[in-house]
C-alpha cells in the first residue's frame, strides 16, 4: 500500500486552507523560531524563482466536521497537518495575512517585509527602511483583500516622486516588479502527503529519505504538534506551565518556578504518559491520538476520547503545583540544590512520575514518599539510569512495580528492592570510584559527591562556611564557592610536566573552596600552601580531620605522586558519597536547610550600555555565539539585540546569565565572545572598549555649542557612544544620536531647527535641541 502521494499547493491556496482550518498549522500560535531576515530571504528566493523546499503533510484521518477532543471544545479537527515546513508556512501565512506571530518571549509582533521595486530588493521593515521612499514599506498590503493593488502602486509612486523624478519607462518597470511580487501568491510548493495509515516510525523514515539535509524528524515536536490538533487546550496547559517555571511570579501567586529544572512541554508530557499508561515511548502518544490500544495497536476510533480523558486526568496531577513542589523537596532532601548539579533532566521527570504514582495510586504518606523518592532520584541520577535507552528501562520499572504493588507498603518495598539492587557493594567499591576518574564538569558521580557533602553538613575546604549555604542558587552574589585545583595547574605544568587537561582538571583534583581562599591558594605547591592555610584558618585536631574526611584527602596527600593521589582520592570520594547516601536512607534524616527561595528583588542597576549598543557599535553582530566555559553554556545574539538561550529570548545579558547559571549572575562578566582579532572577550571588556570611543568625538565639530557639555556629561556617566553628525531621518542629521533607542540631540542654532525637530518627532524619535536637554533627562531617555 502506498504511504504517500505527491501534490502541489499554491501559496494562496495554502494560506486559505490554513485560515479555514483545513490544514493545521499549530505553530502559528507558538513562538516563531525564524528571524525576520530568514523571512525576507524566503520571499527573495521565491521572487527570483529559486526552489525553497517541499512541504510534508500528514492526513489526520478524521471525518469531515470532526471537533477537537475535550469538554467544550469547538475547534474543527483539520484534514491535513503540516509536519515539515511549519516555519516557512508560518512565515508565508503571517506576511500574506498581516497576522502577528508569537516571539520566543511570548510577546506578539508583526513581521514586516519591505520591497524596493527598482531592483527587486527585499528588506526587513526597520525604521530606516520605512522612512526610505524607494521601498514599498509593507508587502502585506499587496495581498490584502481589503486594499486594491492599484492603490498601493499609486501611493508608492506618489511618495517616490516627492523624493526624485520618475520617468515613464521607470514607472513601467516598477509596476512590472510589483506585479511579479503579487504573483508570489501563485507560487507553487511541492507537497508530499502522507497517508493516515502511516505510523510514526514510517513517517520518520520517509522524512529522513526525502529531506535533502538528511535530518531526522523530531518525534517529540511532531507528537506535540499532533496533540495540538486534537487537544489544543492540553498542549497549551503544558506550555504555560513550562514558561512559568523559568522565573518567579511577579504577583506573588503560586508558580511552577524552581531552581532545579525548567522543563520543556514534551518532558511534562512524558510524565503524564508514564502516570496515565505506564509508558515511556513517545509512540504511545501517537497510538493515543490514533485511537489505538497501546498494547496491541488495534485501531478503534471510539477509544480516542476515553484515552484522552485518562491522559487529561494524569496531566492535571502532573501540573498540580502542590504535587510539583512537594516532589521538588525530594531533590533538596537528596542534596541537590539546583540545576547546576543535575546532569539528567530525565532523572527528574521520571522520579516525578514515580512520586505521582506513589502518591495518587498507592496513597503513600508524604513524609515516607519524600524519603523514598529522594533515594530513588539519588540512585537514578548517580547511576545514569535514565540515559541511553532509558525508555525501555522506564517501562520495565513501571511494569515490574505494577505487577507486585497493591498498596503503599508493597509499592515502597518494590522501589526499595530496586534501589538496593543497584547500589551494591561492588557499585560503591569499584564502579563509582572508576566513574570519578574523569574531568567532565557535569559528571553524575561528581554531583553525587557534592550532594553527599550537603547531606553530611560539610564545610567548604579551609572554611567554616557550609557547602550547602554557598550552593544556594538564590544567593545574589555569583562569587560564593569555586572548584579549586588541589594540585594547581601551573604547578602541575611547570614542576611535574603534566599539561593534559584531562589530568589537570581531573575530578579528583578538584575541591570546593570559598573564592577568597582560592585566591590565597593561587598556584603554589600543595606542600607549601596546605600547612600555611591550615595554620591561618586555625585547623587542627578534630576540625582538620573533618576537613580531610569531607574533602577526601588521603593521608600525606601533599607528598604523594600525582597519579597515586588521584587514585586514592577517587576511592575516598566514593566513600563520602556512600556515607551521604547512608545518612539519607535513615528514616530520621531531615534536610538541614530550607528550599531555595526566589531571589529578593533588587533595585535595577543603571546599565546604560546594552547589547543593542554593542551591536550598533559593531563590537557584536547578530548571530554571534556567547559562551561561558565554566558552565559549558552557549547563547546567540539576535538581530533585535536580545539573547537567545535555550529558545527563550532575554532582554539583557544578566537575565540570560541568571537563567543559564541557575542563580543571579552578572551577565557582562559571565558571557564571552570570540572577537575578529582572535581570542575571547567578556561583554564587560567590550563595554569598556566601547566607552573609549567617546574620545573619537571632537566637541569643536559640534554645530551647537550647547551640545558640548552634554557630550562631556554623558561620557562621564558611561553612556553608550552616540553616532555623530550622521543623517538619521529623511536626510536630517543629529548632533548626537542613539538610533537603536531613537534618542537624539539636535542642533538648535540654524534656520532648519524647527523642521529638523518635526521630522525626528514624526519618525517616532525622542528628540530635542541641545539647549532643551539636561544630562539627567538624556540618561532617563536612554534607559527607558
Amino acid at each position: 500500500m502506498k504511504l504517500y502521494k505527491d501534490s502541489t499547493y499554491s501559496v494562496a491556496a495554502l494560506v486559505e486552507d490554513i485560515t479555514k482550518g483545513k490544514v493545521a498549522l499549530p505553530d502559528i500560535q507558538r513562538p516563531f523560531v525564524w528571524s525576520a531576515a530568514q523571512v525576507r530571504n524566503l520571499f527573495d528566493s521565491m521572487y527570483r524563482g529559486y526552489p525553497v523546499g517541499y512541504l510534508l503533510f500528514w492526513e489526520t484521518g478524521v471525518a469531515a466536521g470532526s471537533r477537537q477532543i475535550g469538554a467544550g471544545a469547538d475547534l474543527e479537527a483539520p484534514a491535513n497537518l503540516i509536519i515539515d515546513g511549519q516555519q516557512r508556512s508560518t512565515a508565508l501565512y503571517a506576511v500574506m495575512t498581516a497576522k502577528p506571530v508569537m516571539r520566543k518571549d511570548y510577546t506578539t509582533a508583526r513581521i514586516t517585509i519591505a520591497f524596493r521595486p527598482t531592483d527587486g530588493t527585499f528588506e526587513v521593515g526597520n525604521a530606516a527602511v520605512q522612512q526610505n521612499p524607494e521601498f514599498l514599506k509593507d508587502i502585506s498590503r499587496l495581498f490584502s483583500p481589503e486594499i486594491s493593488a492599484g492603490s498601493v502602486k499609486r501611493e508608492y509612486l506618489r511618495r517616490l516622486r516627492t523624493h526624485r523624478h520618475v520617468d515613464e519607462a521607470e514607472e513601467d518597470r516598477i509596476e512590472e516588479a510589483i506585479e511579479q511580487l503579487r504573483d508570489l501568491a501563485k507560487y507553487e510548493f511541492r507537497v508530499v502527503v502522507l497517508s493516515a495509515n502511516a505510523d510514526v516510525e514510517e513517517i520518520s523514515e520517509i522524512f529522513v529519505r526525502i529531506n535533502s539535509a538528511g535530518s531526522e524528524l523530531n518525534k517529540s515536536d511532531f507528537l506535540l504538534t499532533l496533540m495540538s490538533v486534537f487537544w489544543e487546550q492540553g498542549r497549551r496547559e503544558l506550555e504555560t506551565f513550562c514558561a512559568a517555571s523559568r522565573s518567579p511570579a511577579v504577583d506573588g501567586k503560586p508558580s511552577p518556578f524552581n531552581w532545579h529544572l525548567h522543563p520543556k512541554p514534551v518532558q511534562m508530557l512524558r510524565a503524564s504518559i508514564a502516570l496515565a499508561f505506564k509508558r515511556a515511548r513517545l509512540e504511545s502518544v501517537y497510538a493515543l491520538l490514533r485511537g489505538r490500544d497501546v498494547d496491541n495497536m488495534e485501531n478503534r476510533a471510539e477509544r480516542v476520547e476515553a484515552q484522552f480523558a485518562t491522559l487529561a486526568m494524569a496531566q492535571k496531577s502532573v501540573l498540580d503545583l502542590v504535587n510539583w513542589h512537594e516532589f521538588l523537596q525530594c531533590l533538596e532532601l537528596a542534596g541537590f540544590r539546583g540545576k547546576k548539579m543535575i546532569s539528567s533532566d530525565n532523572a527528574v521527570i521520571y522520579s516525578y512520575a514515580m512520586w505521582l504514582i506513589g502518591r495518587t495510586e498507592y496513597k503513600v504518606p508524604i513524609q515516607r514518599l519524600r524519603h523514598l523518592i529522594a533515594r530513588w532520584f539519588f540512585m537514578g541520577h548517580t547511576t545514569s539510569r535514565y540515559s541511553g535507552a532509558f525508555e525501555s528501562t522506564v517501562e520495565r520499572d513501571l511494569a515490574q512495580i505494577s505487577a507486585v504493588a497493591t498498596d503503599a507498603d508493597s509499592f515502597c518495598a518494590a522501589l526499595e528492592e530496586k534501589i538496593e539492587d543497584h547500589l551494591t557493594g561492588d557499585y560503591w567499591n569499584v564502579t563509582l570510584p572508576n566513574e570519578l576518574g574523569t574531568s567532565a564538569g557535569k559528571s553524575p558521580a561528581l554531583s553525587a559527591y557534592i550532594a553527599a557533602l550537603n547531606i553530611l553538613d560539610a564545610q567548604a575546604l579551609l572554611s567554616p562556611v557550609k557547602v550547602r549555604t554557598r550552593l544556594d542558587p538564590s544567593i545574589i552574589s555569583r562569587k560564593g564557592i569555586e572548584r579549586h585545583h588541589l594540585f594547581p595547574k601551573a604547578y602541575l605544568e611547570k614542576s611535574l610536566d603534566i599539561t593534559d587537561r584531562r589530568q589537570t582538571n581531573h575530578i579528583a583534583n578538584m575541591a570546593l573552596v570559598d573564592w577568597s581562599d582560592n585566591i590565597s591558594i593561587s598556584d603554589r605547591a600543595p606542600a607549601e600552601y596546605w600547612p600555611e592555610q591550615c595554620r591561618a584558618n586555625g585547623l587542627d585536631g578534630e576540625e582538620l580531620a573533618a576537613q580531610e574526611y569531607w574533602h577526601a584527602l588521603p593521608a600525606d596527600w601533599t607528598t604523594l605522586p600525582y597519579s597515586d593521589f588521584l587514585r586514592q582520592r577517587q576511592r575516598l570520594m566514593a566513600q563520602v558519597v556512600r556515607d551521604g547516601y547512608a545518612k539519607l536512607a535513615a528514616v530520621s534524616y531531615q534536610a538541614q536547610y530550607p528550599a531555595p527561595q526566589a531571589p529578593t528583588p533588587q533595585p535595577a542597576a543603571l546599565e546604560l550600555i546594552g547589547l543593542p549598543d554593542l551591536v550598533e557599535a559593531g563590537m557584536l553582530s547578530p548571530g554571534d555565539v556567547l559562551v561561558n566555559g565554566e558552565d559549558d553554556t552557549e547563547a546567540l545574539v539576535t538581530e533585535t539585540g536580545q539573547i537567545d538561550f535555550e529558545d527563550v529570548l532575554y532582554e539583557s545579558p544578566t537575565a540570560a546569565a541568571t537563567a543559564a547559571s541557575g542563580g543571579k549572575t552578572n551577565g557582562l562578566s559571565y558571557w564571552s565572545v570570540e572577537v575578529p582579532e582572535g581570542g575571547m572577550r567578556t561583554l564587560q571588556q567590550l563595554t569598556k572598549e566601547s566607552l573609549r570611543r567617546w574620545d573619537d568625538i571632537d566637541p569643536d565639530l559640534l554645530a551647537d555649542p550647547a551640545a558640548a557639555p552634554l557630550l562631556q556629561g554623558m561620557s562621564v556617566a558611561g553612556a553608550p557612544v552616540p553616532q555623530f553628525g550622521v543623517d538619521q531621518v529623511d536626510g536630517w542629521e543629529a548632533e548626537l544620536a542613539w538610533p537603536s533607542r531613537k534618542v537624539a540631540v539636535l542642533s538648535g542654532v540654524d534656520n532648519d531647527a524647527d523642521r529638523r525637530l518635526a521630522a525626528f518627532t514624526a519618525a517616532g524619535w525622542h528628540a530635542k535641541t541641545a539647549g532643551k536637554w539636561t544630562i539627567v533627562d538624556l540618561i532617563h531617555a536612554l534607559t527607558q
